[in-house]
């Protein structure tokens, strides 16, 4: 398994199918467009490829913020659904943290959808801790 940078190339397609299992508010296109838009803020996506196969997707932000210092927000983390349970996600975590030291970071930082268990024990057999809540407005008025 090899880690890639998200470009124009061949595996766009493939790239946002695999964020679609995460994201499937999202059409390709509205997906390309958004992805567009944030990464021209610094949003940077990157993906496991195996042969012709995009197996995993993260998209993340490296930024600077009074509570944690430096750190990578990873903002979506997806294996696609067949690849489960392969070491795609590890893989993805390790690149991650590799990244992140590179980059001056001392942290890694995610949110998890209350509901996603499977995912939740993931994050805590890589070494995450439950450190906060997270509290939302849906629906400003």
């Amino acid at each position: 398994m090899k880690v890639h940078f998200f470009e124009d190339n061949q595996d766009v397609p493939l790239v946002l199918d695999v964020l679609r299992q995460l994201r499937p508010q999202y059409d390709r296109g509205a997906l390309q467009a958004q992805i567009t838009k944030q990464m021209a803020q610094g949003y940077q996506v990157v993906y496991v490829k195996s042969g012709d196969q995009v197996m995993g997707v993260a998209g993340f932000v490296v930024s600077e913020k009074l509570a944690w210092g430096k750190a990578i927000y990873v903002d979506d983390l997806v294996t696609a659904e067949q690849h489960r349970s392969k070491g795609v996600g590890e893989c993805l975590i390790d690149w991650l943290k590799a990244y992140a030291k590179a980059q001056g970071c001392k942290q890694l930082h995610l949110d998890s959808g209350v509901q996603r268990f499977a995912a939740h024990k993931f994050y805590l057999r890589e070494g995450f801790h439950i450190a906060s809540h997270h509290f939302s407005m849906t629906e400003i008025k």
